[in-house]
């Protein structure tokens, strides 16, 4: 039990440690466009959003934690392949953060966690356990691995799509009025803003009360996937730190690299973007905030003028997204690996 007890606490820091880069990765996606339209200073917008994400996962269901935990089953693993697997899945998505944070790219943690957590399994348990959902797709159903993938993947064209017919109603209905309506914009966004924020800490922040969840059931510590209320703080608090300190190459990405952002552009980004992970939580689907702020975006840009996006940095960031899947994947199997034949 002592061993036990031992590999717990390195997996709740190392939690913590995904949970942060998750935080300065999505706290960036979410307050760049706010900084980049001059709307809100920098240290205020990551200070509301920063509240907001601690405040969403205390006071909304786990319905995203349940998904994630129980897409790979690994009850009757040993403790050996459980730890191994969700060390060898935290490990690749922290890795893959790191990396795209110092590019500057807005990358996904959820799909990093997701690839990493299919990888290790696979090694670890064989996919025999791994709930794949072709069968309840084909009856309608989404479940496992196909409602992770489909929430990530999914979300993204949600995105765009409602950035740009938000982008559209707001001309329709604002198209009168004078340039002083801005300022309706600018203090509409410490609304929005939080708004996304809840929303981002209700969907991102469960990935990794999920593994904690996993963590408890893989040691024995629980008879089956559940998540304890220290662990929603646990976590909570991890990515609301990593949100205060923010990830300015990432800003400087989203909030200057694609188009001239407006206040207007801000709060149709917001809301959109908000809009889409609410759905996905409601039917607890994991989303990635970075990706779908982004695509809200392209789809604010596109809706005033597409011209004016540039749509070779958009495609630098997508290529990203790609890539994400088939490389955390790997670097999953490859810790799991490492991890299993060492402590063999």
């Amino acid at each position: 039990m002592e061993a036990f007890n031992t590999s717990l606490i390195i997996v709740l820091l190392i939690v913590a440690l995904f949970d942060f880069t998750n935080g300065f990765h999505d706290a960036a996606d979410m307050v760049a466009t706010a900084i980049a339209s001059r709307s809100i200073k920098p240290g205020i917008a990551i200070a509301i959003v920063s509240s907001a994400t601690f405040i969403a996962p205390l006071t909304i269901g786990l319905a995203v934690a349940d998904t994630v935990g129980t897409f790979i089953d690994i009850s009757g693993a040993s403790a050996l392949s459980g730890t191994s697997i969700i060390i060898g899945a935290l490990l690749s998505a922290i890795s893959y953060n790191l990396v795209t944070w110092f590019l500057g790219y807005p990358s996904s943690s959820s799909n990093s966690l997701a690839g990493g957590l299919v990888g290790a399994g696979l090694y670890g348990v064989g996919s025999e356990q791994i709930h794949w959902g072709y069968e309840a797709l084909l009856d309608g159903r989404l479940e496992g691995l196909m409602k992770v993938v489909m929430g990530l993947f999914a979300s993204p064209l949600l995105g765009f799509i409602i950035g740009f017919l938000t982008m559209k109603g707001f001309f329709v209905v604002f198209s009168r009025l004078t340039v002083k309506a801005s300022r309706f914009f600018i203090v509409s966004q410490y609304f929005s803003i939080a708004w996304l924020g809840a929303s981002h800490g209700a969907n991102d922040a469960q990935k990794g009360m999920a593994i904690i969840g996993m963590m408890l059931l893989a040691t024995g510590q629980t008879a089956q996937f559940t998540v304890p209320d220290w662990a929603v703080i646990w976590c909570a608090s991890a990515i609301t730190l990593g949100t205060l300190f923010g990830g300015w190459r990432i800003i400087q990405t989203l909030g200057f690299g694609l188009f001239r952002v407006k206040p207007i552009h801000s709060v149709a980004n917001q809301m959109g973007s908000a809009l889409v992970n609410s759905i996905a939580t409601a039917i607890g689907a994991p989303t990635s905030t970075s990706q779908v702020v982004t695509a809200t975006l392209l789809g604010n840009g596109a809706a005033e003028k597409p011209g004016h996006v540039k749509w070779h940095t958009a495609a630098g960031i997508i290529s990203g997204w790609w890539l994400n899947l088939p490389i955390s994947f790997f670097l999953g199997w490859f810790y799991c690996f490492i991890l299993t034949n060492i402590r063999a």
